[in-house]
């Protein structure tokens, strides 16, 4: 017989083919921990999840889907996406977390798009990483899941990554990169959302899908969000460093010292937020696997679409509007989790 153990409550007793049946139905999920009672794990030993118990017996078990893809979509998509219920404007408008974060991380684009260099300019970004060391030292958190180490691989994973697909032409598989260079308004938009947003948020996001999913152990939406912005840091460093070698070296010093500093601070901020957003999107698709396919279409289709929007707006003042919907997008997820448990439970 065979137990199940999640958020320290024990479950069960079950038998083999039971415990097979639950997690087809999503009830249980492989990273879920199991005990074996007639094959305890010796001490010292860490327990085993259910996968390294199905892989011991043999057994092979695929979740049954909720409905077809498009159903499943039309059934979650707005709620998972955006409620009235969870999303009030006078919460968000108290928010001081939110205000403050917003206020740090979109302070260089808003700068960029008003300052042309000079005393001021070079004042005004001191003062912005004033404001940026006091705010990281009094809102550092993290979970009690967050690994050092696995956030250092996470990050240089991501740099791998950036090597094998952008400085070899892979991304030019994705036809609509084409898109960004074409004459017509519709052409460019398809590109910067088809081709740029959805393959930089892929390329980002696939570190989290792996470490979801081959986790030994349920990783919280929190920890996935965390995971997330590490990863959109190391793309938006990459990127940045790119356009200091490639673009700005070629701008006359104030213009190039200030696209310099956004480059390498708020627009890896921007892709921070995008990827938080997709780990979101990624932990629940593997807690709650009978809807992991609308999931991780939202974990990819909801930063691409934003991220896409800013870039198509981005010689304006309305890619401003774009960035700061993902940082109250990713804060409202992180406060609504509860309610979209509930959602996907029912």
């Amino acid at each position: 017989m065979f137990y199940v153990v999640r958020n320290h409550q024990k479950f069960g007793p079950y038998e083999l083919s039971h415990l097979a049946d639950l997690v087809s139905r999503g009830n249980v999920i492989l990273q879920d921990e199991a005990i074996d009672e007639d094959h305890l794990m010796p001490n010292g030993k860490e327990n085993e999840c259910v996968r390294d118990l199905f892989h011991r017996y043999g057994v092979n078990v695929s979740v049954r889907p909720a409905g077809g893809l498009i159903d499943q979509i039309r059934s979650l998509g707005s709620r998972i996406f955006i409620s009235r219920e969870a999303f009030n404007w006078q919460q968000l408008k108290q928010d001081k977390r939110l205000i403050m974060l917003a206020a740090v991380g979109l302070a260089p684009l808003v700068l960029g798009s008003v300052l042309q260099g000079g005393f001021l300019t070079f004042y005004t970004i001191s003062l912005y990483f004033a404001c940026v060391w006091g705010l990281f030292f009094y809102y550092l958190f993290r979970t009690a899941q967050v690994s050092a180490k696995l956030t250092l691989k996470l990050f240089f994973s991501v740099q791998v990554l950036i090597l094998l697909v952008f400085h070899t032409g892979l991304n030019e598989l994705n036809f609509f990169y084409q898109g960004v260079d074409s004459q017509s308004a519709l052409g460019r938009t398809a590109g910067f959302l088809l081709g740029v947003g959805v393959t930089e948020e892929l390329v980002k996001a696939l570190p989290l899908f792996f470490i979801a999913i081959r986790s030994r152990r349920p990783l919280i939406p929190q920890t996935m969000v965390f995971y997330g912005l590490m990863c959109g840091i190391a793309f938006g460093v990459s990127e940045g460093v790119g356009y200091q070698m490639q673009v700005n070296c070629k701008l006359d010093y104030d213009q190039a010292f200030f696209l310099n500093i956004a480059r390498l601070t708020s627009l890896p901020f921007f892709h921070a937020m995008c990827t938080g957003v997709a780990g979101y999107f990624i932990s629940f698709g593997v807690l709650y696997p009978r809807h992991r396919w609308p999931l991780f279409f939202f974990a990819i289709a909801v930063p691409a679409l934003f991220h896409g929007l800013y870039d198509v707006m981005s010689d304006s003042l309305f890619s401003l509007a774009f960035a700061a919907v993902i940082v109250i997008l990713l804060n409202y997820y992180l406060r609504s989790d509860r309610y979209v448990q509930s959602v996907l439970k029912n």
